[in-house]
């Protein structure tokens, strides 16, 4: 009998171990060149772009998968800024979000300004969202024209060129890997994120 638990074992892991593989120009991209320094966890958006919208705030995609990642692994935001008349002050913002720590916060107001209302049109526009979320004027402006900001800006636009960035939403791991966003399981939102963190789990893993 215990020789049979055994081999049953056996059999569940070898069905668990396929479970976990996939495989590269399907579910995955592997980077020619890979960058160097990068955050495990990399995803690149823009808040112009719909897609991201519905990925973010819809789907909730990047909450789902942040929650499901191996302990110790953070996943990292930056913006996109080559896309729409205001995207570089955009990157800038998010930046200041980043180094204030009120991504979370101010990620829903400016998606709706941009997306919903499009009533976000100027620098000026930008800097009343993080007022209303909350952040004291003085301290925004202060954050905006730091050095700190400044060097994530910078972060950001060398991290899109080193990725060869070609769209967003995009998701990077250990900037050797992209997510290959149309080559996962889109039969339900749910097995589409599920697959999104195993996905992302698999890639960690690899050497």
């Amino acid at each position: 009998m215990k020789t049979i638990w055994f081999m049953l074992m056996g059999i569940m892991s070898v069905f668990s171990a396929l479970a976990t593989t996939f495989t590269e120009g399907q579910q995955y991209l592997q980077i020619d060149k890979p960058a160097i320094n990068e955050p495990q966890v990399l995803e690149f958006f823009s808040f112009y772009c719909p897609h991201c919208y519905q990925f973010e705030q819809i789907y909730h995609i990047s909450s789902k998968v942040k929650k499901s990642l191996p302990v110790g692994i953070k996943m990292t935001k930056y913006h996109l800024d080559c896309i729409g008349p205001i995207g570089k002050s955009l990157t800038q913002a998010w930046a200041v979000a980043m180094m204030l720590g009120v991504e979370d916060k101010v990620s829903p107001l400016l998606f709706d300004g941009l997306q919903k209302t499009q009533n976000i049109k100027t620098p000026n526009d930008i800097r009343a969202v993080f007022i209303q979320s909350g952040i004291r004027a003085e301290e925004y402006d202060s954050a905006w024209n730091s050095r700190m900001v400044k060097s994530l800006v910078v972060k950001q636009e060398k991290a899109a060129v080193a990725l060869q960035l070609r769209g967003v939403p995009s998701i990077f791991i250990n900037g050797k890997y992209m997510i290959k966003n149309d080559g996962l399981d889109m039969s339900s939102m749910d097995a589409y994120t599920n697959q999104f963190a195993d996905v992302i789990k698999f890639l960690l893993s690899q050497k």
